[in-house]
């Protein structure tokens, strides 16, 4: 492929603008409080207790299936009819939060652990028509576009939820969320390329399962995919303790209120879409490695900043450094690894990847936690979990490849 369909791309970068309306909304700022106050009631952290086991068990289950689902994926020749299955299990749990009141815990608990399992399960097979789209000297600047597009997402989400929240039309938020995710992600459905079927789903599903414990094996014995895989859980497990202990850090230590918790996300989604779009070109240029060598020192930096952070306004400037490394390291990672995959197996080799992320939030949550209990203080904790950088950082510097997506000779498009 000379040239990028452009088509294809635009539709595949709309179906992250697409899930990140849930991501936003539903992930991460009014469904939480919604359902851990609303529905549970946290005065006691019962709530926290059941918001958390809903996560984990989403967050579990995706990750042991992945690999599974990938490959069967690749058997059956049915990567798009996967995606559209898990979307519509996430879009229909979200629209059924309108039936939710108070006292509803266990509705609510197996709506959400469905729903995410919709959302998280389809990333692995939307991540793996990034190899289907774009030749590789394009392939980190659309890793790029589709992250970028994906925070505006999650903003232009979060400006429309926030006005309804306020005024306790919560159902009319699951409806807006469940109406936009449908909306524009029907282009993905309509433009990507379309399924090959190759077998009967029965014997696919066999030769999958067979075949999960040989693609792992597989994985970890291509040296350089299993060093990244290494290096990834480690930074990864730090990106995703920085994102879901920042607000609370926010809110404990630096008492920010709930307006300022919201304009704090808001800030870190702009500069993270700025970051994921300023580095698109230079991550296939330079290439992903170089981008995600930046990206780790950045967000070590951004640790400690945030251990001497004292007010409000200084911290909310950290944020927004933060954001320019948020989109950079994710988008790097989705590019350097699928330079490791071989060709017809990128279902199950980002079945692989999945797997690696979902379960990379464990060790520094469990950290932040028991620091921030026997050292009295959050700023410890937070300054710990550098190390997850400066770990991860050292270990992608011994990994081959990662270097430029564009030939030499190759003309710039």
């Amino acid at each position: 492929m000379a040239i990028l369909n452009r088509r294809e791309v635009a539709s595949w970068c709309l179906y992250d603008f697409a899930n990140s309306t849930y991501s936003a909304v539903i992930a991460a700022v009014v469904f939480p409080v919604f359902y851990t106050t609303h529905i549970v009631g946290n005065e006691h952290g019962l709530g926290d207790l059941w918001w958390g086991r809903a996560v984990s068990l989403s967050m579990v289950t995706v990750a042991l299936s992945s690999p599974l689902l990938g490959g069967l994926a690749d058997f059956a020749g049915l990567r798009k009819r996967f995606l559209l299955a898990f979307t519509v299990l996430c879009i229909s749990c979200v629209a059924a939060f309108r039936v939710l009141e108070p006292g509803m815990v266990l509705a609510g608990f197996v709506l959400m652990v469905l729903a995410n399992i919709g959302l998280e399960g389809g990333v692995v097979f939307y991540n793996s028509f990034l190899p289907a789209i774009a030749p590789r000297r394009y392939q980190g600047r659309v890793s790029s576009w589709g992250f970028g597009v994906g925070y505006a997402g999650s903003m232009i989400s979060l400006v429309l939820a926030i006005p309804l929240a306020g005024r306790g039309l919560f159902a009319e938020v699951w409806l807006m969320v469940a109406g936009m995710f449908a909306l524009f992600s029907l282009p993905a459905f309509l433009f990507l390329p379309p399924d090959e079927k190759k077998a009967s789903l029965t014997g696919s599903a066999l030769r999958g399962f067979r075949h999960t414990g040989r693609t792992l094996k597989g994985v970890l014995r291509n040296r350089e995919a299993a060093k990244f895989l290494a290096a990834y859980l480690l930074y990864a497990d730090g990106v995703s303790t920085v994102i879901v202990f920042s607000s609370v850090f926010a809110a404990t230590t630096l008492g920010f209120e709930t307006g300022e918790l919201i304009g704090l996300y808001l800030v870190v989604q702009a500069t993270a879409l700025v970051g994921a779009f300023v580095m698109a070109r230079p991550m296939d240029y330079w290439g992903p490695k170089k981008v995600l060598t930046g990206s780790l020192l950045l967000w070590t930096a951004v640790c400690a900043l945030a251990f001497f952070a004292a007010g409000k306004a200084f911290f909310m400037g950290v944020a927004a450094v933060a954001g320019l490394g948020l989109g950079t390291v994710q988008a790097s990672s989705r590019a350097f690894y699928a330079q490791f995959i071989p060709e017809g197996n990128q279902s199950e080799y980002f079945g692989v990847y999945s797997m690696a992320g979902k379960s990379s939030a464990v060790l520094g949550p469990l950290l932040f936690g028991h620091l921030s209990v026997t050292m009295g203080s959050q700023r410890p904790a937070i300054l710990a979990i550098a190390l997850f950088f400066l770990v991860g950082f050292t270990l992608v510097q011994f990994i081959r490849g990662g270097g430029s997506n564009v030939g030499e000779g190759q003309a710039a498009p």
